[in-house]
């Protein structure tokens, strides 16, 4: 059985963040934080189940929602990409001061690339761990580029992002433009498992390619077949809970 407690924390602006601990009944192992995918939330079915998967190892999961999303409060329209990065921060600093530390440190999609922003600042954090990530962070441009010269023209727009209305500003299109992983990769130094779909049509494994070329040793790379970017099949969602138990173990 999994505990799950609803908590919040201050997030790098100030704002109140809503996040949900997942523990283990038996004795716990480590403690791991969960990066979402851009504009879901904490409670999106891959993030839910792949922490129960952990907890089921012994791992105790912090999963939150970043700003103006899910139940945290705050605009999401004036977030950005080097908002996540600092929400993560206060997302390990809250763990380190009221929990212990996370040893390990998971982020989907966009939320892969905030993680492997982020990993170097999280000192305790020994194996980090990617699904589905772009090499890129301006790649979530695409999904947005009927809208991308109107925003930049006036300043922001609203656009439809999974049937949902979100307000985009012109500096999130900045932000994101400038954010540059390679250098995070390079020097990481902390072992790294790329997961990634060889059919996900959202972000190509081109992008997989890329990180796990950056990256250096220890470094896994593993398929997840035919699941989809959102990792929304009960099976697969479940195996990367398992294979990334498995595998972090080695190194926490």
């Amino acid at each position: 059985m999994v505990q799950s407690e609803r908590i919040n924390f201050s997030g790098a602006q100030g704002h109140l963040l809503a996040a949900r601990l997942g523990r283990p009944e038996s004795d716990i192992r480590a403690f791991a934080l969960f990066a979402h995918c851009f504009t879901c939330t904490q409670n999106i079915y891959a993030a839910s189940r792949i922490a129960k998967v952990l907890t089921e190892h012994g791992i105790a999961v912090l999963r939150f929602d970043f700003i103006g999303l899910g139940a945290s409060e705050g605009d999401f329209a004036n977030t950005n990409f080097s908002s996540n990065i600092g929400d993560l921060v206060a997302a390990a600093d809250h763990m380190r001061a009221a929990l212990e530390p996370p040893a390990r440190i998971i982020g989907h999609s966009l939320g892969g690339a905030a993680i492997l922003a982020t990993a170097r600042q999280i000192a305790e954090a020994k194996a980090v761990a990617t699904l589905c990530a772009p090499a890129d962070a301006a790649h979530v441009a695409h999904s947005i580029a009927g809208q991308l010269e109107r925003i930049m023209a006036d300043g922001q727009a609203e656009v439809q992002l999974a049937g949902r209305p979100f307000t985009i500003k012109r500096q999130f299109i900045e932000d994101i433009r400038t954010a540059a992983l390679e250098g995070h990769v390079r020097q990481l130094g902390k072992a790294l498992m790329v997961m990634y779909a060889p059919l996900d049509t959202t972000v190509g494994v081109e992008n997989a390619a890329r990180i796990f070329d950056w990256a250096k040793h220890p470094k896994s790379f593993v398929s997840l077949d035919d699941a989809d970017h959102l990792i929304s099949r009960r099976e697969d969602a479940e195996y990367v809970g398992h294979v990334i138990a498995a595998w972090a173990a080695r190194y926490v």
